[in-house]
């Protein structure tokens, strides 16, 4: 039995609202590898999305966002909720997963409001699922950890909204640092800070695209990655995900996988390997190996894995050629989106110029280019 703990700062009858904030998230390396009980380096980010609750005396949520003009409600006591295929299916998804752990919520009016990029691969999904959560919860009068907000705000992810993501965004957002990425496990969830370097700013650039099959072809590669374990676990002991198959392994089964499993599988293991190493270079401060490694995932994630396009191929052939940029990679799902960049902070404006131009000039897209730097997990937003 869950236990509610009253809240001192609200009574839960009606009143006082409250301003909780959620970061979005770059992933500096380590991608399609969480679903894969793999090893991942995010940073959460200084662009955020804040939930403001107001307390109901009714079992009702209603909903609005600054980004939307329609308002959408919904009944916690509903007995059967399904999917409207609508923006508000990440806060419901949230609200009924909760429900479903135990947590009884009061009902709620929910403001959304976010300055992170809807669609560019940072994360703004995890961002509203967690900072809902959070609110709701605190409002409602109950404390979890970090983790447990992470692990229902994945599930909310995954069996409402249908998109199978790993654990990595929701945990960052719940568990990012000031000046520090994650070197986290996404089996064990152990994790540990890794410094960033002070002479350096994450630069995102926003390639402006978003191919449609992004979603369609995420699971498909979830699946295929699934489809490598089966086979490799019936000749390998202790085979349970990708993260426990060494190359060696993945190379006597080649005959007996699809070539697209193969390619797939390999850039599972060769990314966790480079983040590991990724990782170890940022904590002795050898950024040109940073950099090095972060060409390589982009590398294996347009050949082997097959999720960037022309677009980010294009970003990051453009940032490569500049002075002060160290590396550069796809980050998020793929199929558009955004690249990070890890740049020297006397040539940030020089970069900025350079990249707009070049990419406007070849493409005909101004991106959009973000100024990051690592930022804290979820909380309460400070008054103004």
């Amino acid at each position: 039995m869950i236990e509610r703990k009253e809240s001192p700062q609200i009574d839960g009858k009606g009143g006082q609202s409250r301003t909780y904030r959620a970061p979005g998230r770059v992933n500096l390396i380590g991608e399609h590898t969480d679903y894969n009980d793999g090893f991942v380096l995010p940073a959460a980010i200084d662009f955020s999305t804040a939930v403001t609750v107001s307390p109901r005396d009714d079992r009702i949520i209603e909903v609005s966002s600054s980004h939307f003009s329609d308002r959408t409600s919904f009944d916690l006591n509903e007995p059967s909720p399904e999917p409207r295929r609508h923006w508000s299916d990440y806060v419901r998804g949230v609200a009924i997963t909760l429900e479903e752990a135990g947590y009884r919520l009061r009902g709620a009016e929910l403001r959304i409001d976010s300055d992170v990029p809807i669609g560019a691969g940072l994360s703004s999904s995890a961002a509203i699922e967690v900072a809902t959560g959070y609110a709701l919860l605190r409002q409602s009068g109950f404390d979890v950890s970090g983790v447990e907000l992470a692990r229902l705000c994945q599930r909310a992810e995954n069996n409402f909204v249908g998109m199978r993501c790993g654990i990595m965004d929701q945990f960052i957002a719940c568990h990012g640092q000031k000046e520090r990425a994650l070197l986290l496990d996404c089996r064990s969830l152990e994790y540990r800070p890794v410094p960033l370097p002070q002479e350096f700013h994450l630069v995102i650039c926003n390639t402006m695209i978003k191919h449609e099959l992004a979603a369609g072809e995420y699971n498909k590669r979830r699946a295929e990655c699934e489809a490598g374990v089966r086979q490799l676990s019936q000749h390998h002991k202790g085979v349970s995900a990708l993260r426990d198959v060494t190359l060696d392994q993945l190379e006597s089964e080649r005959h007996n996988l699809p070539a697209a499993v193969y390619d797939r599988c390999r850039h599972v293991i060769t990314e966790n390997a480079r983040v590991l190493e990724a990782a170890s270079a940022l904590e002795r401060g050898d950024v040109a190996e940073m950099g090095r490694l972060m060409y390589e995932s982009h590398r294996s994630l347009r050949d082997d894995y097959e999720v960037s396009c022309d677009e980010l191929d294009l970003m990051v052939d453009l940032a490569r050629v500049l002075p002060g940029v160290y590396g550069a990679r796809m980050t998020g799902g793929g199929f558009g989106g955004c690249t990070v960049n890890l740049v020297a902070n006397n040539t940030i404006e020089e970069f900025k110029k350079q990249i707009a131009r070049n990419n406007e000039s070849r493409v005909g897209i101004t991106p959009g280019l973000y100024i990051c730097q690592a930022a804290d997990g979820v909380g309460e937003k400070a008054k103004r």
